[in-house]
This record gives C-alpha cells, structure tokens and sequence, in this order.
C-alpha cells in the first residue's frame, strides 16, 4: 500500500507540474538585442585588444595601423571594395552550390551502400584533411588562370565536409525510425526524401556548416594565388601588400571577417534553430 502510495502521489506531482504555465514568448525586439549584444560586446573587446597592442608600440603602425586608420580605409575605398566583396561573395555561392550538390550526391550514396563506405569513406575523410590550397597548381594547369581553377578549388575544400556531414547524421539514425519507414513502404528514394534525410538534417546542416568555413578560405586563398582578373577580395589583399598600403589591407581583412559572420548568423544560423526548434531540442517559449 505504501508502494502505491508513493506511485500515486509521483502521478499528481507530474500532473499538477503540467499545469505551470509557459514563460511568456519573447519580443521579436528582445530576440534582436539578446543575439546581437554578445557580438557587439566581443568586437569592442576585439577591437580594444587591437588598439592596446599599437599603444604598447610592440611594431611600427607602418606593420599594425591602429582600428581608426584600418575603418578609415575601408570607408574611403567602400566603392572599390564593395565591388570586390560582391564578386567574391558571388564566387563563393556559385562553387558552394556545385560543392553541395556533389557532396549530397556523394554522401548519400557513401552512407547507403556498404561496399563504397568501405572503399570511399576514408578517402573523403582522407580529401577534407588536405589543404584545399594543395589543389591550386594542379587546377591552374588543368583550367589555367581562370574562375574554373578557383571553382575547382572551392569545391574540393567544401565537397568532402558536405559529404561527411550527411555521412555522419545518417550513421546516427535511430533504427526504429528506418524500420518504421520500411514498414510504411518507403523504400530507396523515397526513404531517403522522407525518413532519412529529415532525420540526419542536424548533423547535415553542420556539415553544410563546415563545408562553407572550407569554401571560404579556399576561395580567399585561390583570388590571392590565382590573379584572375577582376575586383575580389584576394586581389584586393594582394594589391595592398605590393603597394604598401597597410590600413587598407587591414580594412580587407576586416570586411572578410564580416562577411564571414554575417553569413554564418544570418544563413546557417537560422537554419540551425529553425531545425532544432523543429525537432524540439529548444524552447520555443524562449526562442
């Protein structure tokens, strides 16, 4: 009696708990300004940082120019290098798709078929930790100076952490949810569109992640390598260096950071919450 006691008192507690009401939902405004301040914070901590070490005069402002003069530049010279950071940017979407396409391809195949996860599956590990900049000479000779060898590079450092990506988040599957699928009538495209796929999507969209971070760099590595014609962040970097103009290759670097940022928070940043709300690993009260 005493047991079921306990049991019963257990059941009223959990019961009485359901009924606590949900903190009210969070302002659009206040959302705003609780994902902002952090990175506001961080960047005047970043910046003072900065500043402290040209006031402790450890290099000439000819090698560190102070924040003031870096800011300055790039406002200056925003026509050039918003034109520059354009056709970066439009480089780096363009070779990430192909990247993306061939990276699910890739992956999909790889995570489903045992006889290629045995015979691939290390090479793709093997290929995402080589420096995608290893592969510019080779591509300058099969494309010459051109935007292909870029693209070919971009793809090459963003394909394989795509692809393991997707490899990873169907490895982490539970199996009930493939058998259940299976008993539903899914089979082979069908499955992978409507059980697998939804089910490795955190772990994808973390590859999709990282795939861009490889992407980036080995964009901004080729533009500096490559000298193909045309405004570009990397020529920009590179035209600064050979003229001396430090301030301005500083306020380059600093428009790279943003973008980087900027694209991370307000791309793969939403897709990430969007995703775990919808898999509820967060609290949509407090989201």
């Amino acid at each position: 009696m005493a047991v079921r006691e306990r049991e019963l008192t257990e059941l009223e507690t959990g019961l009485d708990a359901l009924e606590i009401p949900l903190a009210p939902r969070v302002s659009r405004a206040r959302k705003i300004w609780r994902a902002t301040w952090p990175k506001l914070l961080a960047t005047a901590l970043l910046l003072g940082a900065w500043q402290l070490v040209v006031w402790s005069g450890w290099k000439p402002e000819t090698q560190i120019p102070p924040p003031a003069k870096a800011f300055q530049s790039l406002y200056d010279n925003w026509d050039v290098l918003s034109r520059a950071m354009w056709t970066t940017i439009e480089r780096g979407f363009k070779g990430y798709s192909i990247a993306l396409v061939i990276g699910v391809i890739v992956g999909a195949f790889v995570s489903r078929i045992p006889v290629l996860r045995a015979g691939v599956g290390s090479m793709i590990t093997g290929l995402q930790t080589m420096p995608s900049i290893a592969w510019f000479l080779p591509a300058i000779v099969v494309f010459h100076l051109s935007e292909g060898a870029i693209y070919f590079v971009v793809v090459l450092g963003a394909a394989p952490a795509i692809a393991n990506g997707l490899i990873n988040g169907v490895d982490n599957i539970p199996p009930v949810l493939l058998r259940a699928g299976r008993v539903m009538g899914a089979r082979r495209f069908a499955a992978f569109r409507s059980v697998i796929l939804p089910a490795a999507l955190p772990s994808f969209i973390g590859g999709m992640k990282q795939g861009w971070a490889f992407a980036w760099r080995s964009l901004l590595a080729g533009e500096i390598i490559g000298a193909v014609s045309g405004y570009s962040l990397g020529q920009q970097l590179q035209v600064n260096k050979d003229f001396g103009d430090i301030s301005g290759l500083y306020a380059v670097m600093i428009l790279i950071f943003v973008v980087g940022v900027v694209i991370d928070t307000f791309l793969f940043g939403f897709a990430e919450r969007a995703v775990r709300r919808r898999y509820g690993l967060v609290d949509a009260a407090a989201t």
